[in-house]
C-alpha cells in the first residue's frame, strides 16, 4: 500500500514553497502597477490554501517512504505543483488552461516550448514568472538527479550513486546537507550570470531574467527574438553559462570541498566539453564556408546554437534551419544528446552514450577473442549487468516514446517534420523544434490544444527520464 500520509506532507510542503515564490512577481505586480495582481494574488492563496490542507492531513511524527513511494512522489510533485503554478497564466488575459498548463510544464521542465508572443510587451511579473519557474525546475531536477534517481536506479543512474542517494532514516541530515549546498551553488552561479550578463549591456530585468533561463538550460527570453535581440557579447556569456549549466552541480560542491580541481577529470565532463569543443568549431568553418561569414561570427552562431541545444536550452539567435541541408541534420541528431548527468539539461546524457561506447568495445573484443572475459569500466566503476539493462531499458523506451508522441502529433494534422521533431523536441526538453511551425523562428501557439497536451505529457516524461513515470503503468508497481 502506498503511505499517503507522508505523500500528501510532502506534496504540501512543495505547494507552500510554491505558494511563496509565487510573491516574487506579485512584488513585480505592485511595483510596476499591473493588471496581474489579482492574478497572482487569487494563485497564492489557492495555493496557500491547498497546501496547508495538504500538510495538516498528512503530518505525522515520522515520515518514512519505500521506493514505490518515491516514484509515485517523483511524478505526483511535477505534476501538482505544473497543475497551480499555470494558475497566474490562466488568470491573465483570459489564456486558456491548455496554454497555461504547456507553458508552465515547459517552464517547470526547463524545455522552453512557448506558446506566448509579443514578450517584449508583456507585464514584467509574467515574465519574472516564467524565468523563475525553469530556475525552480533546474535546481528541482539536479537534487533529484543527484539523490533520488541513483537510489531508483533510474536508466543508469545507479552510476552516480552516492551517500545521498539513500532514502532511509539515518540518510535524511547528509541529503538535506547536499541539497542545500547544491542550491547555494545554483544561487552563486545565478548571481554570477546575471552579473555578466548586465555588464555584456542587459538591464538588470534582462540579465536576472535571462541568467535563471540560461543557467537553468529553461530558455525562455524576454524579447521575441530571443538572444538575436542582444549583443554579441551577451552570446558568448550566454555560451559560458549554458555550458556551466551543463556540468554536473554536485563537481562545484565537490570542487569546493576538497579546494581541488581532480574533480574535472570526471569522463563525462572532459567527454562533453570536448564535444561541445570539435562540433562548434567544425560547424563554424562550415559556417563561414557556406555563408562566407567571418569566421568569428561564423564560430559564436555555430557555438550558441550547438550548445544551446545540446544542453537543451533551446534559446534563438538564428534560424539554423536555414542553414542549409547538413545544418539540419546535425541539429536534429543534436537534440538527442544532452548534457552531464547532474545537471538541468535533458536528453540522453553523455553518461549513457559513452557506455554504450564502451559496451560496443567490450563486445567487438568477444568478437575476436570468444573465450575472453571482458569487464569495461567507466570513471573507475564497473559497468554492472544491472547498470547495462536499465541503460538498455531507459534508451529503448525514450525511443519508443518519441515514436509514440510523433504518431499522435501526425493524428492531430500536423506536417511530419512538425511532428517528428515537436516529439523529440519535448521528449528531450530542447524547446524548438525544426520547420517553419515550431523552429527556431516560430512557436506552439499554433498547435491544436490535444497535440499541446500530448506534448506536455513528453516533456513531463523526458524530465524524468522515462523510467520513473514508465513503472507506475506496470501491474507489478501496484502488486508490490
Amino acid at each position: 500500500m502506498l503511505n499517503f500520509k507522508p505523500l500528501l506532507f510532502i506534496l504540501g510542503t512543495f505547494l507552500s514553497m510554491l505558494a511563496g515564490f509565487m510573491l516574487v512577481p506579485l512584488t513585480f505586480a505592485l511595483i510596476y502597477g499591473e493588471e496581474t495582481v489579482g492574478a497572482f494574488l487569487s494563485a497564492t492563496v489557492v495555493t496557500g490554501i491547498a497546501a496547508s490542507f495538504c500538510i495538516r492531513s498528512g503530518q505525522q511524527k515520522k515520515i518514512k517512504l519505500n521506493i514505490r513511494d518515491m516514484f509515485m512522489l517523483t511524478s505526483l510533485t511535477w505534476l501538482i505543483v505544473s497543475l497551480f503554478a499555470a494558475m497566474p497564466f490562466t488568470l491573465y488575459h483570459g489564456i486558456n488552461y491548455t496554454d497555461a498548463f504547456f507553458e508552465t510544464m515547459s517552464g517547470i521542465t526547463t524545455t522552453g516550448s512557448t506558446v506566448l508572443s509579443g514578450l517584449d510587451a508583456l507585464d514584467h511579473s509574467i515574465l519574472i514568472w516564467r524565468s523563475l519557474l525553469q530556475w525552480l525546475g533546474g535546481i528541482g531536477f539536479i537534487v533529484m538527479a543527484v539523490a533520488v534517481l541513483p537510489f531508483l536506479n533510474v536508466g543508469g543512474m545507479r552510476l552516480f550513486r552516492t551517500e545521498s542517494s539513500d532514502w532511509s532514516d539515518k540518510a535524511t541530515p547528509r541529503t538535506q546537507d547536499m541539497a542545500k549546498e547544491l542550491f547555494y551553488i545554483y544561487i552563486l552561479l545565478t548571481i554570477l550570470c546575471a552579473i555578466c550578463y548586465h555588464q555584456a549591456q542587459m538591464s538588470w530585468f534582462e540579465a536576472i531574467n535571462h541568467a535563471m533561463t540560461t543557467l537553468s538550460t529553461g530558455g525562455y527570453s524576454t524579447s521575441d527574438e530571443s538572444m538575436a535581440h542582444f549583443s554579441p557579447a551577451a552570446h558568448w556569456v550566454g555560451v559560458a553559462f549554458m555550458a556551466a549549466g551543463g556540468l554536473p552541480l554536485l563537481l562545484f560542491v565537490q570542487m569546493i570541498r576538497s579546494g581541488s580541481l581532480q574533480v574535472w577529470n570526471d569522463a563525462q565532463v572532459k567527454g562533453f566539453l570536448a564535444f561541445l569543443l570539435l562540433t562548434s568549431v567544425a560547424l563554424g568553418y562550415w559556417l563561414s564556408m557556406e555563408k562566407q561569414l567571418p569566421f568569428l561570427d561564423a564560430l559564436r552562431l555555430a557555438s550558441f546554437n550547438v550548445v544551446s541545444v545540446v544542453t537543451t536550452t533551446g534559446y534563438g539567435l538564428t534560424d539554423y534551419s536555414n542553414w542549409g541541408a547538413l545544418a539540419n541534420v546535425a541539429f536534429l541528431f543534436l537534440m538527442f544528446i544532452g548534457s552531464c548527468s547532474g545537471s538541468t539539461s535533458g536528453g540522453i546524457k553523455i553518461f549513457r552514450l559513452q557506455i554504450a561506447g564502451a559496451i560496443m568495445r567490450e563486445q567487438l573484443k568477444q568478437q575476436f577473442h570468444p573465450n575472453g572475459l571482458f569487464r569495461e569500466r567507466y570513471n573507475n566503476r564497473t559497468i554492472s549487468e544491472d547498470i547495462i539493462r536499465s541503460l538498455v531499458t531507459f534508451v529503448l523506451l525514450f525511443l519508443t516514446v518519441i515514436a509514440a508522441l510523433s504518431l499522435v502529433l501526425v493524428l492531430t494534422g500536423l506536417d511530419p517534420v512538425t511532428s517528428l521533431t515537436g516529439a523529440i523536441t519535448a521528449v528531450t526538453n530542447v524547446g524548438p523544434g525544426l520547420g517553419p511551425v515550431i523552429g527556431p523562428a516560430g512557436n506552439f501557439s499554433s498547435l491544436p490544444d490535444v497535440a499541446k497536451w500530448a506534448l506536455s505529457i513528453g516533456m513531463l516524461l523526458g524530465r524524468l527520464e522515462i523510467l520513473t513515470v514508465a513503472v507506475l503503468f506496470h501491474p507489478g508497481f501496484w502488486r508490490y
